[in-house]
C-alpha cells in the first residue's frame, strides 16, 4: 500500500460494549481506534450513574485508544459529557449525528438532526467554544436526502471537527440499497478536516474496491465487516494472521464467553448479548443459518457450550 491506511471499529448498540472492545482487542491486529456504543441523558456534571461509568473505564484497550461516543441534540448536555470524559483521561469524544433508526431520527436525534443545519450549527457553536479535547462527528449523507448534508458543510467547516467520519447513505435508507460514493467523493472535495469514509466493507475486496475508487481517503470506519471477521483489519492492513483462522476465532469466542460471564455475574441474558454477536460471526462460516440456528436455540450455558464446540467441529471458517 501507498499509504498509511487507519481502520476504525464502528459502534454496534448492544455488542460492542467495554467487554467486547477488550476481548476483540487481546485477539486481533489492526484496528487503530474503538467506539463505543452511544451514551445518552447525561444529566450530571463530571459524573455518570454506575452503569454507564463502567463502560468508560478504559482509555485503551491493548494499545488501541476507545473514543466515547455521545448521541444528543442538547450542546450542554454534550459538553457535560466531554467535561467527564476529559476528567477521566479520554483525548476525544464523538458526537452521533449518524443513527438512522426512526425512534432516534423521529426525536432529532441521530441523522435525524441532519434536516436542521441552525440547530447543528448553534450546538456546534457551543461545543466548539468549550469543549477542550477533540470532538470528531460521526454522520449520514442526510437523512432525507444528501441535500441536507451539502447544507451543512459550511457549518461543518465553519466550526472546531476534529474529524468527521461519513457513511455513505441516506438515514432512510436504514442499511439496505446502494451506498453513494458519488456524492461522497463530492462532499470530500468540499470539506476542511480529515474525513473517514463509512459504509459496505464486508471483505478485503470491498475494500480495494473503495480504496481505488476514493484515492484521497486512507481512514475508514468499519463495523458489521469486523463483526462477522475480525481478522478484516489485518488483511486490509497486510499483517501476519498466525496459525489456523478457525482455531484464533474458538479462542476469542471463548475468551468473550468467560469475560461476559464474569461481568454479567452470570445472569443467563449473557446468552442474549453472544446470540446478538453470533449473528454476524455465522456469516463467515460455510454454512452460516445452520451456525446460527444451533446457537439461537440454546438456553443454558451448559447448551452453548456443547453447541459452539459442535459449530466448530462441523462447519468451516471459510474468510
Amino acid at each position: 500500500m501507498n499509504k498509511e491506511t487507519k481502520i476504525y471499529f464502528a459502534p454496534f448498540q448492544g455488542i460492542t460494549n467495554a467487554t467486547f472492545r477488550g476481548v476483540y482487542a487481546r485477539h486481533f491486529m489492526g484496528v487503530d481506534k474503538l467506539f463505543t456504543p452511544f451514551f445518552l441523558n447525561i444529566s450530571s456534571e463530571n459524573k455518570l450513574p454506575s452503569k454507564k461509568a463502567v463502560e468508560l473505564e478504559n482509555l485503551m484497550e491493548n494499545g488501541i485508544e476507545v473514543v466515547p461516543q455521545i448521541l444528543s441534540k442538547d450542546a450542554d448536555e454534550i459538553i457535560r459529557f466531554a467535561q467527564f470524559c476529559e476528567h477521566k483521561g479520554f483525548k476525544e469524544i464523538n458526537w452521533n449525528l449518524g443513527c438512522p433508526f426512526p425512534q432516534v431520527a423521529n426525536k432529532r436525534r441521530g441523522c435525524g438532526l441532519l434536516p436542521f443545519p441552525s440547530e447543528v450549527e448553534a450546538i456546534l457553536n457551543r461545543v466548539s467554544d468549550e469543549v477542550k479535547i477533540h470532538f470528531s462527528v460521526k454522520c449520514r449523507l442526510g437523512y432525507h436526502s444528501i441535500d441536507e448534508l451539502f447544507s451543512l458543510i459550511p457549518v461543518f467547516n465553519d466550526n472546531r471537527i476534529s474529524e468527521l467520519t461519513i457513511h455513505a447513505r441516506i438515514g432512510k435508507q436504514l442499511y439496505s440499497g446502494q451506498t453513494d460514493v458519488d456524492a461522497f467523493d463530492k462532499a470530500l472535495l468540499l470539506l476542511t478536516m480529515p474525513v473517514v469514509y463509512n459504509g459496505d466493507i464486508f471483505t478485503l475486496e470491498d475494500y480495494y474496491e473503495y480504496d481505488k475508487k476514493l484515492e484521497k481517503i486512507n481512514t475508514w470506519m468499519i463495523g458489521r465487516g469486523i463483526l462477522s471477521n475480525p481478522f478484516l483489519p489485518a488483511q486490509i492492513k497486510g499483517l501476519p494472521i498466525k496459525a489456523d483462522k478457525a482455531m484464533l476465532i474458538n479462542r476469542f469466542m471463548n475468551d468473550l464467553y468467560i469475560s461476559s460471564r464474569k461481568k454479567m455475574n452470570d445472569r443467563l441474558t449473557v446468552l442474549s448479548v453472544l446470540k446478538e454477536y453470533w449473528q454476524h460471526l455465522s456469516l463467515s462460516f460455510d454454512q452460516p443459518h445452520q451456525v446460527f440456528r444451533k446457537i439461537k436455540k440454546t438456553k443454558s450455558f451448559d447448551e452453548y457450550e456443547n453447541k459452539v464446540s459442535e459449530v466448530f467441529k462441523e462447519y468451516q471458517w471459510i474468510i
